[in-house]
């Protein structure tokens, strides 16, 4: 063989192990988020945008698709209280009650998270010490769904 085939099969075998570039860890976050686990927090991430703009339109629909894919999960990697939780949410009718129902599901997450080091820096904690709550959010900024345009920059990175 002569050195460049044998050094573009090395490579090729070091990336198909997994070894070139962090590939497992990557392999191993990727299999943290596998459905329903990355359906459930991207209609998370739309319920928690929808309640920083002080709003709870759409809420119900993203909310009762959190319900259905956990329900519907064969695997049960998430609690079946996320789809209670959901549920509650989506029969929310106003904006307190909206944020009120949202904070269970955002500690039920949370946990979630951080029990299978998932989502690492894709899905940031935040705590509002106002709210006395967290959540979830993937923006850099802060953006509380918790105060929404009252202060919606309250708030800290916990991770």
């Amino acid at each position: 063989m002569k050195p460049m085939k044998l050094t573009t099969l090395a490579l090729t075998l070091l990336a198909a192990i997994g070894l070139l570039s962090g590939t497992a860890a990557r392999a191993a976050d990727d299999s943290a988020l596998a459905e329903p686990v990355k359906s459930v927090l991207d209609h998370y991430l739309k319920i928690q945008t929808q309640l920083t703009k002080d709003s709870i339109k759409g809420i119900d629909q993203h909310a009762n698709a959190i319900a259905k894919a956990v329900r519907g999960d064969e695997t049960k990697r998430l609690p079946p209280e996320v789809a209670k939780q959901a549920d509650a949410l989506a029969v929310a009718k106003d904006l307190k009650a909206a944020r009120e129902a949202f904070r269970p599901l955002s500690k039920s997450l949370i946990k979630y998270l951080a029990d299978n080091k998932a989502g690492a820096g894709t899905y940031h904690e935040v705590y509002c010490p106002m709210a006395k709550a967290g959540w979830l959010q993937t923006d850099k900024d802060v953006k509380n769904p918790y105060m929404g345009g009252e202060m919606l920059t309250c708030g800290e990175f916990k991770n």
